[in-house]
């Protein structure tokens, strides 16, 4: 089977796909710096596929790396290429992902998120791999009065990591228009979560969680004190803000989608949406979760957070259009599988 490099790939959406492309039959490369995850998820992977660790060995080389480390991905390319099993195609999930965090430290998010994917581009050129599925975000739109936000919308990031996207989806762009050889795949999440079915992997971030899913199981299982909700004055519904989430086992099964497409096309370029289509609001979710878990979920009303948007939802027809995919799984089951992460693993990977 074709060999995939896979950026990030210990990350919370990067270890889902990576699972399900090892179930498809790829074989893996997985490159991350584990800044913000943990090599234990590979032990987790042995569990869910009932494999021990020497069939794993052959199915996945996990390498400790930052993309900014353009001599190492070098070493990485040059190694399979020299051995005859060259690298595919890359899924680059690889980079800094907090919008909080972006707007007081832009610096990292530009090096990382921006000049890191240039690094791997120029080493991708040098070994004739011309086709990469990149992680955009719904972020790249920024504010918007629309109901649902389809690819043609603007492109207005209110924030540094939005900008990053933005400014790694013209340099792709630019790229595609300059050499024939280049295929790409750009997908542009809302917000993903949930976790596995089996509680094995999931979302776990270092420190106080930014986002919404998160920070709810911390509180309900006991980690955190009280859910912070970043303003009630946006004009929504409840006041909360309203967000598209996606299970991340949809947005996997997306890449998958995505990947296949790029491997039977040459010269082509996709800007897609993943998103479900539906709506949420953080109360919404607090409700559900509440339902699902049988906790109450004590929140307090905080001040808006600087770069956020009151109202963030996808018009995902483009992508089950383009791709086959769409969005199968409930915010009940968002809410469920995320609770059970969290009860199997009340610190985590720790």
């Amino acid at each position: 089977m074709m060999k995939l490099l896979v950026t990030g790939g210990a990350g919370f959406i990067g270890s889902h796909t990576s699972l399900l492309l090892l179930e498809e039959g790829y074989d893996l490369v997985i490159y991350d710096s584990f800044h913000n995850s943990s090599q234990k998820v590979f032990k987790r992977f042995e569990k869910i596929l009932g494999c021990d660790e020497t069939y794993l060995s052959k199915r996945i080389k996990v390498i400790k790396g930052d993309i900014r480390d353009k001599n190492l991905l070098d070493e990485v390319f040059n190694y399979y290429s020299s051995s005859g099993d060259s690298i595919t195609a890359v899924l680059h999930f690889a980079g800094l992902k907090s919008v909080s965090e972006s707007v007081i430290n832009p610096i990292d998010y530009w090096d990382v998120n921006l000049f890191g994917t240039k690094n791997l581009i120029e080493v991708m050129a040098k070994y004739d791999c011309y086709k990469l599925v990149f992680s955009s975000s719904a972020t790249v739109y920024g504010s918007t009065s629309s109901s649902k936000i389809t690819e043609d919308h603007n492109i207005n990031p209110q924030n540094p990591y939005g900008h990053t996207k933005a400014a790694v989806e013209s340099f792709l762009t630019d790229l595609y228009n300059s050499n024939d050889k280049w295929s790409f795949t750009i997908l542009r999440y809302f917000n993903p979560v949930g976790a596995h079915s089996s509680g094995q992997i999931g979302e776990d971030p270092f420190g106080v969680p930014n986002n919404l899913f998160p920070f709810i199981s911390q509180v309900a299982i006991g980690r955190l004190e009280k859910l912070l909700v970043f303003g009630n004055d946006w004009p929504t519904t409840d006041g909360t803000g309203i967000r598209d989430y996606i299970h991340v086992i949809d947005l996997a099964q997306g890449h998958i989608s995505a990947l296949e497409k790029l491997l039977e096309n040459n010269n082509q370029i996709l800007k897609l949406n993943l998103g479900s289509g539906k709506g949420h609001s953080v109360l919404d979710v607090v409700k559900t979760f509440s339902k699902v878990t049988g906790v109450d979920i004590p929140y307090e009303i905080s001040n808006r957070r600087s770069g956020d948007t009151g109202q963030n939802v996808a018009d995902p027809s483009l992508s089950k259009k383009t791709l086959g995919w769409e969005t199968k799984r409930t915010l009940f089951e968002m809410c469920r599988d995320s609770w059970n992460w969290q009860t199997k693993n009340p610190n985590g990977y720790n």
